[in-house]
């Protein structure tokens, strides 16, 4: 594993996308895997720590995650803005050199049977809590995070550090038609 990969508490795993990042999907199933980017993800609680993501039922993302149970939420970077395009709109199902096209390194993480995609700032494994109703209307999955990492160039001590760091790991923010934001600059209140 890379050096600057850290653990973030469970407790803290929610600051890896409170602030409203599009962020990449991986899942393995059947020795296929994938990676999806996806803009709709939240964080849905504390203890045990949750999140929500849409998953639509056209992509085969979905149907490894429905068929493990397990996947990842990946904070892609500045500098993953062609890759994190490319997987956004290409679909495995259409194309079975998806992840080389777009030029994905995947890595692993001992004790979590999930692909997980280099070079991003976070990672959030996570396995499935099955909502039908939730998934077949609304596309809506819900996971329980059970282990979760950041690179210490982007998040260390509990927080982000896009105002100290290399404007290349700011995180991206997807708009439409191919338009994206950088997180900004960093704004505090007095408390």
């Amino acid at each position: 594993m890379n050096k600057h990969i850290a653990d973030v508490p469970l407790d803290k795993a929610y600051r890896l996308i409170n602030h409203g990042p599009t962020i990449l999907v991986s899942a393995r199933h059947a020795g296929v895997q994938n990676v999806m980017a996806a803009s709709w993800a939240c964080a849905l609680d504390f203890a045990p720590p949750k999140l929500t993501v849409v998953l639509d039922k056209s992509v085969k993302t979905r149907e490894l995650v429905e068929h493990s149970g397990l996947f990842v939420i990946q904070v892609p970077t500045v500098a993953q803005l062609e890759l994190t395009s490319k997987v956004g709109s290409l679909s495995l199902n259409t194309d079975p050199n998806k992840l080389s096209d777009s030029k994905v390194e995947l890595f692993n993480i001992q004790g979590h049977d999930q692909p997980f995609v280099s070079g991003c700032s976070a990672w959030l494994a996570c396995t499935l809590i099955p909502e039908l109703h939730n998934q077949n209307t609304y596309d809506l999955f819900i996971g329980e995070v059970v282990g979760a990492w950041a690179d210490t160039r982007a998040f260390k001590d509990g927080h982000w550090q896009f105002e100290n760091a290399d404007p290349a790991w700011r995180s991206l923010h997807y708009i439409a038609g191919g338009h994206y934001y950088a997180t900004g600059e960093a704004l505090d209140v007095d408390e």
